[in-house]
């Protein structure tokens, strides 16, 4: 299970020291921590053009609905940490090829200086780097690690996203994110959904979801997957398979176009540890938007 004080957690720590004396005139210091919530938040008009105009002043964030006071806002093409998480069971060995190209597509509309790894699962996990490499940012070895296995087996998606998750804490990056790619629901994971669910909020990673779903697949669930992309502030697709590549093209343009909000949580009686967010937009006029924010996360343990 990934934690929030790990490198990937949403809340990172904020320390403030003041120095002082004290009455008699000893050099003293005062020192107060508490947690600062990063989100990353895709912001697009009805039309689903980015809006990339928007100011602090423009975001409104509410926790356990009490509103909260933005004290870091940016936006900027920044570099990400990322895995690539694809379904390799037997089912995709038809759509294969499609899936690996827009994989590619994703990779060549990215940042270059993303550090990028490839996960694949079916009957179990299988790392797509070499041994011993976490990411990459080559195009030929990322090609390379999109192909190494074999697409046979059943289906182990909750493996294969908690795996996911565990690999983005070794990422250099402060923004990170999973996009997942399967045809079906899980039958072969010995982790279950809500391991998954628990994950999600306890990380920072924003996770897109696509299912390339056959009709008569009696383990299709395109809901499980909208609710994961829901929970972190991502993004979920059902494309037909033809429009797979495009969608991974725009994938990689919403994760460029993000902003960045921080706060300090204010401090309340609430003892439970599961807080819910919400992003909103206010004084932008006229204009209509659809905004893609972390809905929850997990408040850390206090030692």
């Amino acid at each position: 299970m990934i934690g929030l004080g790990s490198p990937s957690g949403l809340l990172l720590p904020v320390v403030l020291t003041l120095c002082g004396q004290s009455p008699d005139q000893k050099d003293v210091k005062f020192t107060a921590d508490s947690d600062l919530v990063l989100l990353d938040v895709s912001v697009q008009n009805t039309k689903g053009g980015f809006a990339s105009d928007l100011k602090k002043e423009n975001f409104q964030i509410f926790e356990n609905g009490r509103r909260q006071i933005i004290t870091q806002f940016g936006k900027g093409d920044t570099p990400i940490s990322l895995g690539l998480v694809l379904d390799d069971s037997r089912s995709m060995r038809p759509k294969r090829a499609e899936v690996v190209n827009a994989a590619l597509a994703f990779i060549d509309a990215s940042n270059p200086r993303d550090e990028i790894f490839v996960t694949h699962f079916n009957d179990r996990v299988r790392h797509g780097l070499p041994a011993g490499m976490n990411f990459s940012d080559d195009p030929q070895i990322l090609r390379q690690a999109l192909w190494k296995n074999e697409a046979e087996g059943m289906t182990a998606m909750y493996d294969g996203i908690l795996d996911g998750l565990r690999q983005l804490e070794f990422g250099r990056q402060d923004k990170k994110s999973l996009i997942i790619v399967s045809d079906g629901g899980d039958n072969a994971s010995a982790y279950h959904f809500r391991d998954v669910v628990d994950a999600v909020q306890r990380s920072r990673a924003i996770l897109y979801t696509i299912g390339v779903f056959d009709e008569e697949d009696p383990d299709r669930n395109p809901a499980l997957l909208r609710r994961l992309a829901a929970v972190s502030g991502g993004i979920s697709y059902v494309p037909p398979l033809d429009q797979l590549a495009a969608v991974c093209r725009g994938i990689a343009k919403d994760i460029r176009n993000r902003y960045s909000i921080g706060y300090v949580p204010a401090r309340t009686n609430d003892k439970s540890a599961l807080r819910t967010v919400k992003v909103s937009i206010t004084d932008a006029g006229s204009q209509k938007y659809v905004v893609h924010a972390r809905t929850s996360y997990v408040l850390p343990a206090r030692p």
